[in-house]
């Protein structure tokens, strides 16, 4: 089985104050429906109010980061049989968000 990254950045989401409770509503309810199936590795957001930090190879810490690297929003981490499985749940939590959901597949790696 191989693990899937389902993400959106915070700026996909663009719904009403009103619509929030029915929008989180309905993701929890595709995450609580992937931990039935018994596919749900993890998942949360990215809290935003903290800054990031990078710890350098040699130990030194800055508050800057890779260029590009500005990671912010939702996930969610499955693991499935198929990319096409994955792309289904995917969908379904792109409905559930009202935003797009991009999809990642990680490396296998035999000793993790």
């Amino acid at each position: 089985m191989t693990k899937y990254l389902i993400s959106f950045p915070s700026k996909a989401m663009v719904v009403t104050d009103d619509e929030l409770p029915i929008v989180a509503a309905d993701a929890h309810a595709v995450i609580e429906d992937a931990k039935a199936a018994g596919v749900y590795v993890f998942g949360g957001g990215i809290a935003e109010q903290v800054d990031p930090i990078l710890v350098s190879g040699d130990g030194t810490v800055s508050t800057s980061i890779y260029p590009g690297s500005d990671l912010n929003g939702g996930f969610t981490v499955l693991e499935l049989p198929t990319r096409d499985d994955a792309v289904a749940w995917a969908r379904k939590i792109a409905v559930a968000c009202r935003c797009a959901q991009e999809l990642r597949e990680f490396m296998d790696d035999p000793s993790s």
